[in-house]
């Protein structure tokens, strides 16, 4: 069996944290390639760590796209830089995995699309969220209706200070904004998902620059004070969905705000048969922890998932979320069924937090056909 041959576009802190322990721990199925990056050091010292027998590396993406034998590009760029990219590689007859948010604007989303449609070929987005067990549970709960009718959620994407002061997060002209497109998205992706629902009626948004440039605030950080006077993005960011079924969702999103119970990647949905929360964050420690709140003859009660139990002498396997995005990946690659996150879904996603910073910038709800 032939292996596939993944090339990688930006070398970064997501790219070592995320995608190439998780494509190494399936060595047997693919190889990666092809290494870019602006910084050549960093390209080469990937390639070097990382990369098949043959291995190359480079500093201009669209050199590395003219090697016809890259089948699958990985595209792991700052936001404002997907749709450019991803559209070349589409061009160039490659599938692509492109990592979170689809885009950073709408327009440039919509060229990703019909780039991918033209293509012919395999298209997703690193939403590797979906892959935790509680949000794997809860959507089996929500598509055999268990919760009954969804009619109003919450997306949660919230943290009490912890602002990234790494790569270039607070750059709006690369990122496109702040907590609300860095980490509001996952929320957001998790709770259509579950809801199984994309068809947007309006949005209204509120977009707050309060703490950014607080340099009481900085000094609390999780990751070290951030710099206040290059801090370009909102701090925080909310946005009120209401589709067109009725259902409404209530995203908040924030690297740093003064609320105790922060959660984030993680969703809250209220149906007329059961309610359902995922609890993890900064407030928690543990991981994610999925509760299910429902009436059981006459009483309200509480279901909560329980956690795997170990066996003793044994470590082996990799569970974590980002190696099953990347087998799931790999197999939808070799033609055994579509990738779990769909383009369009993405797209979605994109689409409704381009128009939450719209309508905050008018201060007016944003109505669709």
């Amino acid at each position: 069996m032939d292996k596939i041959r993944i090339g990688i576009i930006g070398c970064g802190g997501i790219a070592n944290q995320k995608h190439f322990p998780a494509l190494k721990a399936y060595s047997e199925e693919c190889e990666m390639v092809a290494f870019c990056d602006i910084i050549e050091e960093r390209a080469q010292k990937a390639c070097e760590q990382y990369g098949a027998p043959g291995a190359k590396y480079y500093t201009d993406y669209k050199e590395m796209l003219k090697d016809e034998s890259i089948d699958t590009v990985h595209v792991l760029t700052p936001n404002v830089s997907h749709s450019p990219i991803t559209v070349a590689a589409f061009e160039a007859g490659k599938n692509v995995m492109c990592e979170k948010p689809m885009a950073h604007t709408t327009e440039a989303a919509q060229a990703m699309m019909e780039a991918w449609k033209k293509s012919g070929k395999k298209f997703t987005v690193g939403y590797q969220n979906r892959f935790r067990a509680d949000s794997q549970c809860l959507h089996e709960a929500c598509a055999a209706v268990d919760l009954g009718d969804i009619y109003f959620a919450k997306a949660h994407a919230i943290r009490r200070r912890a602002v990234p002061t790494w790569g270039v997060f607070p750059d709006k002209s690369k990122q496109g904004g702040g907590p609300l497109i860095d980490i509001g998205t996952h929320a957001l992706d998790l709770t259509l998902w579950c809801m199984d629902n994309y068809e947007v009626e309006s949005i209204t948004g509120s977009v707050f620059e309060k703490l950014g440039h607080s340099k009481l605030a900085a000094q609390d950080n999780m990751f070290g004070p951030w710099d206040t006077d290059t801090f370009e993005v909102e701090d925080s960011a909310f946005g009120y969905i209401k589709m067109k079924n009725g259902a409404t969702i209530f995203l908040e999103s924030a690297w740093a705000i003064n609320m105790k119970d922060s959660r984030e990647a993680a969703c809250t949905l209220c149906g007329t048969k059961a309610g359902a929360e995922q609890l993890g964050g900064m407030s928690k420690d543990g991981g994610y922890e999925l509760v299910i709140n429902e009436t059981t003859h006459g009483k309200l009660t509480e279901k909560h998932l329980s956690k795997g139990g170990a066996i003793a002498f044994f470590t082996g396997g990799h569970d974590g979320p980002e190696f099953a995005e990347a087998k799931q990946w790999l197999k939808a690659l070799r033609g055994e069924g579509e990738p779990l996150v769909k383009p369009e879904q993405a797209f979605t996603v994109t689409m409704i937090l381009d128009h939450i910073y719209k309508a905050a910038t008018t201060g007016k709800t944003i109505y669709f056909d």
